[in-house]
């Protein structure tokens, strides 16, 4: 079976090979994990008991914290002479938390990666300017491995430089871009600055944009900018890195499913929710060997589909990633993801999609303001346009979001533009408090 055509197995022959790989994974986390026997035993379920798919919600949840508690490798299930991979996340907000990969779980990584990259059609004909990180962040080298494996010529750019990685994108030819959406922007915004055309002097045909949220109206921008195909790459490294889940060209976001068992919950009680309804995506691992993963909270919020994709794929899909719990912003008892304000934002003509959002307290109330750089061909018009763009923007806030925002229009390039993920929220509520 080739690669492609495991992304249409017939239903059941995928459901069955599914739930084999769920008792194996099972059987190997409870017997050589002490993490995993501790919490099954405490949950009254042992191996024996997963007859089905449908058993899957008897396995209790793992979560970020549960890999820092056991930092750095308390949760491998294999001695370190078999591990030939370490990754690990920047640990900003405490203990980094560490993933492994053995010499199967690499493999299984260039595969899904290859077919992250098939939905483009990548092949040895493409070459590939890869601006994600290199290092501990999984994104570089997931991109690099899953194109190498295709035969396509890969230029391992890594982040930040920006006039330079446009003159190597020119010169070189890419024809295809690996980068975050904010800064597959930047490079746009940064091209017309220096004077190329960026349908004449690249031969981009398609770019895969990941690790961070992006809003419709910031994936069309992009696409737009560049004319190009855009595909959304999902994954997070605690799962395997990048290749949890592509998007076909029908915008669906498919989930490897032979590798990845997808679920949604509600983030408050845990009970797994309706196919369509919105919640907590949970993903458990099928075939990865050094760092098995039962029912991995991953914070990001998304509703699952199981019925037929134009596309023709069989294996289910999501929605494009709403954003995370933990960015949710809770302002006055209204919920709000910065995604969102961003699709609003980017449907109002005379601003760019560069935004931040700023929350501060006074007295008892959150005070939420919105900064948006203007257009450049703004800037000649007079400030009763401006005024006039700055309401119509605070409108549309309340109007989509029931959010009362103050808008500050900054001018064009005032915002940092980011190598890497976008920094959307500067939350102030505490230092006020």
């Amino acid at each position: 079976m080739s690669l492609k055509e495991k992304d249409f197995m017939p239903k059941e022959e995928l459901r069955a090979l599914q739930l084999k790989r769920l008792q194996e994974t099972v059987e190997r986390a409870y017997h050589l994990v002490p993490f995993y026997r501790k919490k099954f035993d405490e949950a009254g379920v042992k191996p024996s008991d997963i007859r089905s798919l449908e058993d899957l919600k008897k396995l209790p949840f793992t979560t970020k914290q549960d890999l820092r508690n056991h930092y750095p490798f308390g949760l491998f299930a294999v001695p370190m002479d078999r591990v030939v991979r370490i990754h690990s996340s920047s640990g900003t907000t405490g203990k980094p938390t560490v993933v492994g990969y053995t010499r199967h779980d690499m493999a299984v990584w260039t595969e899904v990666m290859a077919r992250t990259l098939l939905m483009a059609d990548v092949s040895e004909k493409d070459i590939v300017h890869n601006a994600y990180g290199y290092g501990l962040f999984t994104g570089g080298l997931g991109f690099h491995y899953g194109a190498e494996a295709l035969g396509a010529a890969v230029v391992p750019a890594s982040g930040g430089f920006t006039k330079r990685q446009l003159m190597l994108m020119k010169d070189f030819g890419a024809t295809i871009l690996c980068c975050t959406p904010s800064f597959a922007l930047h490079l746009a915004e940064v091209a017309k600055e220096e004077g190329y055309d960026l349908k004449k002097d690249f031969k981009l045909r398609a770019g895969f944009f990941g690790a961070e949220p992006a809003s419709p109206g910031l994936r069309k921008a992009v696409a737009e900018s560049w004319g190009i195909q855009y595909v959304e790459a999902y994954g997070l490294s605690e799962i395997i890195g990048p290749g949890v889940a592509a998007s076909c060209e029908y915008g669906s976001l498919h989930v490897f499913e032979d590798h990845f068992i997808p679920e949604v919950i509600d983030p408050e009680t845990g009970e797994v929710l309706p196919d369509g309804e919105e919640g907590e995506l949970v993903i458990t691992t099928l075939t990865k060997q050094a760092l098995p993963m039962i029912r991995y909270r991953t914070k990001d919020i998304t509703v699952i589909h199981r019925e037929p994709c134009k596309c023709g794929r069989t294996i289910v899909w999501i929605e494009s990633i709403k954003g995370r719990a933990d960015d949710m912003l809770i302002v006055n008892g209204v919920n709000v993801f910065p995604s969102q304000v961003e699709h609003v934002i980017t449907k109002v003509e005379g601003v760019t999609p560069n935004y931040v959002i700023v929350v501060d307290k006074k007295g008892v109330l959150d005070k939420l303001e919105v900064w948006v750089e203007v257009d450049e061909k703004m800037l000649t018009d007079g400030v009763g346009t401006l005024e006039r763009l700055q309401k119509k923007l605070e409108e549309e806030l309340l109007n989509h979001l029931y959010i009362n925002a103050k808008v500050k229009l900054v001018e064009p390039k005032t915002l940092e533009r980011s190598m890497g993920k976008a920094k959307r929220i500067v939350d102030r509520r505490e230092l006020s408090s």
